[in-house]
């Protein structure tokens, strides 16, 4: 049996009160939080309690459905290289949030599990319950009240019940470009990409940006100085920091090609004038990688 469940966290001001829940039905959910957290802590907890709550069923697989690429790609992408620096980045700065990565990462020993990314907000019913509980003990926390914890895992009969294959897309496989009705999934994949890329804590560690980037990317930064592959790794490699990002106000996203995405959005990151910034994503061996970018300053008319 696959037990599939959606995980989410909130965070009310990230950082804030906040919030963590894992939902398989009505039947098998748990949540819970902190006077204080982040998002991105939110999303892991969430990951974290969901191994514990099922963890006297060893044999059986999780199907874990998230809407961050941030705690997929923790999990699945850049944990066992933080584990081999003493959960130190590649730039030789601590790991944030690595209480919670070592205890994940001693869940997950002997388990079997895949992720899923879903797009957030968009109806997903697993995805929009999970956010609602942990949405819900963000605000109780907020409130100085006790959260709801939920039942926890029952092993209901609902608990391996199929998830709709239309609603659920695989991390960095988006369905095929030919067919328009897909193209707001192309919309949200890049646009959960942009944000992993505006992460500050990505933005600190060349091996995580490097994820994100195509090997001929190139930026055109605000100052109007050209920036690559080798000139952002040097960059950080020298303790200099990338310039800061902001909230994403999307104005468009187009589809070029069958393997390109624009994505065309305004920041207006801290101590800065408002930005527009348009960035290409191309889709190659069946990832979708920042091809290039650009930020303008907006000139008011």
């Amino acid at each position: 049996m696959t037990i599939i469940a959606a995980a989410d966290g909130s965070a009310l001001g990230n950082p804030g009160p906040a919030g963590w829940a894992w939902y398989v039905d009505e039947e098998n959910w748990a949540a819970g939080g902190w006077d204080h957290g982040t998002n991105n802590m939110g999303e892991l907890q969430a990951v974290l309690e969901l191994f514990r709550a099922t963890e006297h069923l060893p044999e059986e697989e999780l199907k874990i459905l998230c809407d961050s690429q941030y705690a997929i790609n923790c999990i699945s992408k850049w944990m066992p290289g933080w584990k081999k620096r003493g959960w130190k980045k590649a730039d030789g700065k601590q790991v944030l949030n690595q209480d919670i990565l070592k205890e994940l990462d001693a869940a997950i020993q002997g388990r079997k599990y895949s992720f899923e990314w879903v797009k957030g907000h968009a109806g997903h019913d697993l995805n929009e319950a999970a956010d609602d509980h942990a949405r819900a003990a963000a605000t109780a926390h907020q409130q100085g009240t006790t959260p709801d914890a939920g039942p926890g895992y029952t092993g209901g009969a609902g608990s391996a019940a199929p998830v709709e294959k239309e609603s659920v897309k695989p991390v960095a496989t988006p369905a095929a470009p030919a067919a328009p009705a897909q193209t707001t999934d192309f919309a949200a994949t890049v646009y959960e990409l942009e944000r992993g890329f505006l992460d500050p804590q990505i933005r600190t560690s060349f091996t995580e940006l490097k994820d994100f980037l195509h090997p001929s990317y190139q930026e055109v930064s605000r100052d109007g100085g050209l920036l690559d592959v080798a000139s952002i790794g040097r960059l950080l490699e020298r303790g200099s920091a990338l310039p800061t990002t902001g909230q994403m106000q999307v104005l468009a996203t187009r589809q070029i090609s069958e393997d390109m995405v624009l994505l065309a959005y305004r920041m207006k990151p801290a101590g800065s004038e408002v930005l527009v910034v348009s960035s290409w994503w191309q889709q190659g061996q069946g990832e979708w990688k920042l091809r290039f970018r650009q930020e303008t300053i907006e000139r008011s008319a």
